[in-house]
């Protein structure tokens, strides 16, 4: 017997198409594989296509509640950092603290030695360093490294990404040929708890208590231009739903929670020279060299990236935002684009990369 069919492998199975090919791949090479399904005590439909594609490969599929653990590191963080004027990026805290924790857990409960995702990303053991490296998916419109920023040393020795070096295209065609493309098996969602990505509701159902406080809509001279339904309601960068007359259109440059008023300005307004992001951890586990470092920094998941020079910066204050467990590093970090970006928003991750090598990442405070 080889020693892949000695390995057994927990999958991470969502429901989604991503998920069930990533199953069936590492089943085709040998391993020994078991599903995990989480419930997150929200309506999600998943887990009755997860239960199909456990029953089609023919694998045990384990379920795992943690309503009360997701509602409070995930969609309570979601809601306050919106009441806090800043948008929250709930997916790279539910890997961390979520999906990839529980998974570790009850893969050493259950004796399995690794575990696996469908997400389209790459491990990579560096010999050299003595270190797992953690690199962007072969599909660069796919692409999912940036949601993973805050996975270390001790996630990766034992994750496997079967999809990280295929395309979409690819994924779906293999679905086909393992006969599951007679069932409407979703796409993975970038917020699985809002299905009609209505966060605005949500919101408003999490927090029953809440009451729109309406404020100032204020240029950057702090001229009154309009009102706003609540904070909440808005992002940086936002041009639409403003209800602003004007010749030319306004955008969302600041939100100010202590004033309870949003900044407009126009479109040229947007740009920053750079930012500062605190809550920073690295893949390697070693903090940044205190000369700095010169990679492509990510301020949103969609972004292309902007050539960047970040240095370290004195120990943080500790802003109220998620902190990663692993590779932390207790100093934020400065970062220069080498050419200026636009909608630099607070609460969203700045990412890290050299080439397609994730380096880490932080949390954005604010913009230069």
């Amino acid at each position: 017997m080889s020693c892949i069919q000695q390995t057994k492998v927990l999958v991470g199975l969502s429901g989604g198409v991503d998920s069930a090919v990533a199953t069936a791949a590492l089943l085709e090479k040998g391993y020994r594989v078991g599903g995990l399904y989480i419930r997150n005590g929200f309506p999600v439909r998943g887990e009755e296509d997860a239960d199909a594609v456990a029953s089609r490969l023919d694998i045990p599929l384990y379920k795992l509640d943690v309503s009360g653990e997701f509602r409070r590191e995930v969609a309570d963080y979601f809601v306050l950092e919106y009441l806090a004027g800043r948008t929250p990026n709930p997916c790279c805290v539910c890997n961390k603290r979520i999906k990839f924790h529980h998974l570790l857990r009850e893969a050493d409960e259950r004796g399995f030695d690794f575990i696996a995702t469908g997400h389209y990303t790459r491990v990579v053991y560096d010999e050299n360093a003595q270190k797992y490296k953690l690199y962007s998916g072969t599909d660069a419109v796919k692409d999912q490294s940036y949601f993973l920023f805050m996975l270390g040393q001790r996630e990766l020795v034992r994750i496997i990404f079967p999809n990280g070096d295929k395309t979409k295209k690819v994924i779906r065609s293999k679905a086909l040929e393992l006969g599951l493309g007679d069932r409407p098996f979703r796409d993975s969602q970038e917020i699985c708890f809002i299905p009609d990505n209505n966060y605005k509701r949500f919101i408003r159902q999490m927090r029953p208590d809440l009451r729109a406080a309406p404020g100032d809509f204020v240029d950057r001279h702090r001229s009154v231009l309009g009102r706003h339904r609540g904070i909440y309601s808005y992002t940086i960068g936002q041009r639409r739903g403003l209800n602003i007359p004007s010749t030319a259109p306004y955008y969302v440059l600041e939100i100010d929670s202590e004033r309870n008023e949003v900044v407009l300005g126009r479109e040229d307004e947007q740009e920053s020279g750079g930012l500062i992001a605190e809550a920073v951890s690295w893949v390697s586990g070693e903090k940044m060299p205190d000369g700095g470092i010169e990679a492509t920094t990510k301020i949103r998941y969609r972004h292309s990236g902007a050539e960047s020079s970040i240095q370290p910066l004195p120990p943080a204050s500790g802003a109220a935002l998620p902190v990663g467990t692993a590779g932390a590093d207790d100093r934020g970090v400065l970062v220069r684009f080498s050419r200026p970006q636009k909608a630099v928003t607070p609460g969203q991750a700045a990412v890290f990369y050299q080439g397609d090598r994730v380096l880490g990442g932080g949390w954005i405070v604010r913009g230069l």
